[in-house]
């Protein structure tokens, strides 16, 4: 992969990561028209997705601020309560203990814990699948049916109203097992979790929201599965250097992107993007079949 190569990658997934059209699936394609290995092929996917993650905590860095306040704020209080515990048994007066679910945060804490444990399941399992499905342009065309189908699908759905205090555990597994799916080239993480949200009543605000935020832990989460297998790749200095400079040029054109893209989805039906995707797969397919 040369440096060009590189750069017009990290260009690519800058502008598809935030829109629901699969970043992975439009790089899955150009990598084998230019017969890159699969293996590494997924540790440069895990390196642009670390330049785009970078500009979804800068864009919701407040959100990220008041969930990480929150999240050691409800250790005190489980530290309080176990205190109190052990004072009521010895005292005769009764201490009340702290609810550690008090507000939208904490509930939106746990609710982003439940999606990302059968995500990580998933990307664990199917990582072997994921290469070989990354050798062909068969596997990324199928994927991009399967997003053009959702996304024509939820366009009828009317609008949800459920924020994090009304959202049940349940809905968060199955939103996790949805974005668990999209590791397969093709299919769209974010067309995947906010399908899964507005079909389970969420407000278009908050699926969008949610569908950010449980990006962060299931993409840090790969990112560290990669490095653990960096001893079975050879990758030469200049390669590295290659993979850096494509996060880079993904995180800055993720950072020009990030904000109109948003103001863009939660205005515009998603019928756009399944048209988009479904082209998308009939490219995929019928250059599977003549290249």
């Amino acid at each position: 992969m040369s440096l060009i190569q590189a750069l017009f990658l990290g260009f690519l997934q800058g502008i598809t990561e935030f829109l629901p059209i699969s970043s992975s699936g439009h790089l899955t394609i150009l990598q084998n028209i230019w017969n890159m290995d699969g293996a590494t092929g997924i540790l440069l996917d895990t390196c642009l997705h670390i330049g785009t993650l970078i500009v979804v905590c800068f864009a919701f860095q407040s959100d990220i601020k008041r969930i990480l306040l929150e999240f050691f704020r409800i250790f005190y209080d489980l530290y309080y309560n176990v205190h109190t515990i052990i004072y009521n048994r010895k005292q005769s007066e009764v201490k009340r203990y702290r609810k550690l679910i008090s507000n939208n945060y904490r509930k939106l804490i746990f609710l982003i814990l439940v999606s990302t444990i059968p995500t990580y399941i998933q990307g664990y399992f199917l990582r072997d699948s994921v290469i070989l499905a990354q050798n062909n342009l068969l596997a990324p065309g199928i994927g991009f049916f399967i997003t053009a189908v959702l996304l024509f699908i939820v366009d009828f759905f009317p609008a949800g109203k459920k924020i994090p205090n009304s959202t049940s555990y349940s809905i968060a597994l199955i939103i996790g097992l949805f974005q668990g799916i999209s590791v397969f080239p093709g299919v769209s993480r974010l067309g995947m979790t906010l399908t899964a949200c507005l079909l389970c009543g969420f407000n278009r605000k908050f699926a969008l929201k949610y569908s950010f935020l449980i990006s962060i832990p299931a993409i840090t989460g790969a990112t560290l599965l990669e490095l653990r297998q960096l001893p079975s790749h050879s990758i030469s200095l200049s390669l590295a250097g290659n993979y850096l400079a494509a996060a880079i040029a993904a995180a800055i054109t993720g950072f020009f992107c990030i904000r109109p893209m948003l103001r863009f989805l939660r205005n515009k039906k998603f019928r756009f993007f399944s048209i988009y995707c479904f082209f998308a797969g009939i490219l995929a397919v019928a250059c599977n079949f003549l290249l």
